[in-house]
């Protein structure tokens, strides 16, 4: 009885193994299937006057950005680590690739899952 009992628990290892890497639906990463979950300072829209000088800095015509603008970004990489929390807006954002200074496409995310 004790070889059956302990045959039934090394096969299941496996499944429970599979069952923990499953991604849950309610984390704040799907949320974010578009880009880059961010840490903004602010998000502001593209035609106010900060952030349409900073478009203008980079090059970037006003009429191409879509979304919100965050305003001094940083990458949020793991959620619920220590180190990664977001004490201004956290935001999706669909282009980081200014080095932080502004992410476009924006939308605001709930860490708070």
């Amino acid at each position: 009885m004790f070889a059956r009992a302990s045959s039934v628990f090394v096969l299941a290892l496996p499944v429970l193994a599979a069952a923990s890497v499953l991604p849950r639906n309610g984390s704040p990463s799907n949320q974010c299937n578009t880009g880059s979950i961010q840490c903004c300072n602010s998000t502001q829209s593209a035609t106010s006057s900060v952030v349409s000088t900073l478009l203008g800095l980079l090059g970037i015509p006003i009429g191409s950005v879509t979304g919100l603008v965050g305003v001094t970004c940083s990458p949020i990489t793991v959620i619920g680590a220590s180190g990664t929390s977001c004490s201004a807006q956290p935001v999706c954002c669909t282009d980081t690739s200014f080095n932080g200074v502004i992410a476009t496409g924006c939308t605001p995310i709930n860490l708070n899952l």
